[in-house]
């Protein structure tokens, strides 16, 4: 069902489909990949290997997670962990608690991390639906969400 949703296409915008092409889907190894994550899973190495290209890509000062932190650190060295609107990297259950109060404070260089969408469709969906949320991306195992205000409301299904 996802297969239509894979390496960008039909995304309109110049900067989702460099996101989705250069960040999302991104093939080619990074420089910090033999070094970190080998004794992980899969799904943890692919999710993991995500979050470390979006370190790399926002470059962000302060990251807020709970879990993934060699990889976040390694995409940002120059990152510190605490309480953050940059870099938000949240499991679905915190999240729920979090969002009313997370979402006020999110600028428009921030991104948040949802992970564990397929669990809590119910939240996944309200999260589309705020007016704040501008840009969303679905992975399945994870959703991605842009605050830029200067941006018009979109929703991307992909293929990850």
């Amino acid at each position: 069902m996802r297969i239509g949703h894979c390496r960008g296409f039909g995304i309109q915008s110049p900067a989702d489909y460099w996101l989705v092409r250069y960040v999302i889907n991104e093939h080619w190894p990074y420089y910090q990949y033999a070094q970190i994550g080998c004794r992980d899973d899969w799904l943890t190495r692919k999710l993991g290997r995500l979050y470390f290209r979006l370190a790399n890509w926002r470059q962000p000062s302060v990251i807020t997670s709970n879990s993934y932190g060699e990889y976040l650190h390694a995409g940002c060295r120059k990152a510190v962990f605490g309480e953050a609107t940059e870099l938000v990297l949240l499991p679905v259950d915190e999240c729920r608690q979090l969002l009313p109060q997370l979402f006020d404070k999110m600028g428009d260089k921030s991104v948040l991390v949802v992970e564990g969408i397929q669990d809590d469709k119910v939240l996944w969906h309200d999260i589309v639906a705020d007016q704040r949320a501008i840009i969303t991306f679905d992975l399945y195992y994870c959703g991605i969400v842009l605050f830029d205000k200067k941006r018009t409301k979109q929703k991307y299904i992909i293929n990850f």
